[in-house]
């Protein structure tokens, strides 16, 4: 119990030194000021039409107003999720694109490393003081948001919001930390912060802009025309394309907060004529969505733990001394 408590000890100290290194910085504060100016703004939206969709009796969404918080919007400003399927990639990049490389060139890893601390903890310390300031940004402004639902319409949050709410927290903290991971990873690999910086933004841009165009593309060239297919072989092709696209991260975390917070979502693939016809609108229960999603969450902690597993692999073998 001893030992346990002086490995501990070392752990705790890293953690807490990074923290303050994350809520010091300006490329931090900077990037803190930039959601929350998009939360408010999304907010103000939602607030200015919240009564027209929570009024619309033919959507099986309008009970749930707080859920409306998070997707109603004029077309003016994008829904709150929307921005955070953009800037939450850049939240993890900006923390640990020079998490490795910095410490190097500056001298300090060599000076760390020779205190009687693991390799692993320090690679562990970094990656979970950035989830614990992000965790605690996002879990704050959900916080916000309920608290100014609660002042400002007296409407009192239903068990099945609040459990859809920090759904969509978890699932935006993992989309975080898969970048988070990789970013780390890279500031192992490249020695330069500002190398490994432009390369964790090219593979964001690439899967967020470009692959789905590709995908599109290369699909559509060795599609045959529609019209000579049926109805089953239209359906396996855009099963194929779909799938294809699930390779993208950003395509993962959009499919799983769109079915969370948006509780008649009831299938993520194309749909039939006769399936539609057999349909009555609805809410899903919690449990039945997150069935739904747990595939696109799945990829997303898999593609954390792989990051962060060849981050491991590459730190452990690495030569630290100058």
């Amino acid at each position: 119990m001893k030992s346990q408590s002086n490995d501990a000890r070392p752990f705790s100290v890293m953690v807490n030194k990074e923290i303050a290194d994350h809520i010091r910085s300006w490329r931090f504060i900077i990037l803190i000021a930039l959601i929350v100016l998009t939360f408010i703004a999304s907010m103000y939206v939602s607030l200015a039409n919240i009564k027209q969709a929570t009024g619309n009796t033919k959507d099986p969404n309008h009970v749930f107003l707080y859920l409306k918080l998070l997707t109603t919007t004029d077309n003016s400003v994008p829904p709150f999720h929307v921005f955070l399927s953009f800037l939450a990639p850049l939240l993890g990049i900006s923390l640990g694109f020079d998490a490795i490389n910095s410490e190097q060139n500056s001298g300090t890893l060599t000076r760390l490393m020779a205190q009687p601390i693991y390799r692993d903890n320090l690679l562990l310390a970094k990656f979970v003081s950035a989830l614990v300031v992000v965790s605690s940004l996002f879990l704050t402004l959900a916080l916000l948001m309920i608290g100014g639902g609660l002042v400002i319409t007296g409407v009192r949050v239903e068990p099945q919001e609040l459990l859809r709410i920090f759904g969509f927290i978890v699932i935006t903290i993992a989309y975080v930390a898969f970048w988070l991971s990789l970013s780390i990873m890279l500031s192992i690999q490249f020695r330069q912060a500002a190398t490994s910086a432009l390369t964790a933004i090219g593979i964001w841009l690439f899967f967020t802009i470009f692959y789905q165009i590709v995908i599109n593309l290369a699909v559509k060239s060795f599609l045959p025309d529609p019209s000579f297919l049926t109805q089953e072989q239209v359906i396996s092709y855009n099963n194929l394309i779909l799938n294809l696209q699930r390779i993208a991260p950003s395509q993962l975390y959009s499919d799983a907060i769109t079915t969370l917070l948006i509780p008649s979502v009831r299938s993520l693939g194309p749909v039939t004529m006769e399936q539609m016809a057999r349909a009555i609108p609805s809410v899903l229960p919690f449990k039945e969505s997150v069935l739904i999603v747990w595939p696109q969450v799945s990829g997303l902690l898999a593609s954390t733990v792989s990051c962060f597993a060849l981050a491991y692999y590459l730190f452990m073998r690495r030569e630290i001394r100058s």
